[in-house]
């Protein structure tokens, strides 16, 4: 069973940064997919970033060039730098995870993970 515990949220300007983690215990493949995703009330959860465990990432057209995924396998720990912040990015941001290598045309589809953390709120005021 793997655990996710997402961490670095909070409230920022527009223009400023963030850097959001996501801690994993309960597997031991260090190549495993995974991909951050945010969900404002009443809306469907968006797929943001994702990463496939071997190098390939595919991000949503609407933080391109301002968010960065990345990973560090000897901690098993998920990234979300995001830069260059908009109010419109407000929201819960979500860590999700599969034990398996997804392609990355489905690397922001919801139905592609089976692990997910809780969330941590990100707040972009203007």
């Amino acid at each position: 069973q793997v655990q996710l515990v997402e961490s670095g949220g909070g409230s920022v300007q527009a223009g400023g940064s963030l850097r959001l983690s996501c801690a994993a215990s309960g597997s031991s493949n260090s190549r495993n997919s995974a991909a951050w995703f945010r969900q404002v009330p009443g809306k469907k959860r968006e797929g943001v970033a994702g990463v496939d465990g071997y190098g390939n990432n595919r991000y949503a057209d609407s933080v391109k060039g301002r968010f960065t995924i990345s990973q560090d396998s000897g901690v098993n720990t998920l990234y979300l730098q995001l830069t260059n912040l908009r109010p419109e990015d407000s929201a819960v941001y979500y860590c999700a995870a599969a034990t398996r290598r997804i392609s990355v045309l489905s690397l922001l589809w919801e139905e592609s993970y089976r692990y997910w953390g809780k969330g941590t709120q990100v707040t972009v005021s203007s």
